[in-house]
């Protein structure tokens, strides 16, 4: 029952989101659409190497945050739903949680994280550290929390484990995983901002450096 729901859910935001003119016209130039297929091989390899005991119950690295700061919220979410089919596609999930993992996995996820971005951009300092330690860092490590806390509910309250295994072989590997996801959010951002700055949607001088 819920994964026909979520799987409804999923497909209305995708063809919602497909139907935005802001979309496509950043879609027109060529550097927006190399960096948009760019994310999602790069969080494609990032989903295929997990680790895990019980199905679904899998771990790994999310890079969702970098991606949202990278692409923006538009972007982003089409560029995870590509990733999460290629995993799907080579055996990594199963078909019938995509419209579930696509819910909980990538467009929450992904809501979340820009949500605190908003926060960050409007409510505290634009500083350069600020960005990169709060909407990089911190959003980061609480996004994997917040995605792997919505993944655990779900298999337990359908039944598919019981909320011991879900606790003691899943949830509990969050502590572990919230410094290394945010490291590698954090990194890739101040990478990015240094090197290449026009890459990156969410980020301008004018804001974080001119002053």
């Amino acid at each position: 029952m819920l994964q026909g729901l979520s799987l409804v859910l999923y497909a209305g935001v995708l063809v919602y989101l497909l139907k935005q003119k802001p979309l496509w016209l950043r879609l027109e130039n060529k550097g927006s659409q190399h960096l948009l297929f760019g994310s999602a091989a790069a969080l494609f390899i990032m989903w295929i190497f997990r680790t895990g005991i019980y199905p679904g119950l899998n771990v790994h690295f999310l890079w969702i945050t970098a991606c949202v700061l990278l692409l923006g919220f538009r972007l982003s979410v089409i560029s995870a739903s590509l990733a999460l089919v290629g995993t799907t596609a080579i055996g990594g999930e199963s078909w019938e949680m995509l419209g579930v993992n696509g819910l909980l996995g990538v467009f929450l996820p992904i809501t979340f994280t820009y949500a605190i971005y908003n926060l960050t951009f409007y409510r505290l300092p634009k500083h350069l550290f600020v960005y990169i330690f709060v909407s990089g860092f911190f959003a980061g490590a609480a996004t994997i929390a917040f995605k792997m806390g919505l993944l655990g509910s779900y298999y337990a309250l359908e039944g598919i484990h019981s909320w011991q295994v879900v606790v003691d072989n899943y949830l509990i590997l969050i502590p572990l995983l919230l410094f290394p996801e945010g490291m590698l959010n954090g990194m890739t951002m101040t990478m990015l901002v240094i090197y290449c700055p026009l890459w990156v949607y969410t980020y301008q001088d004018r804001y974080y450096l001119d002053k």
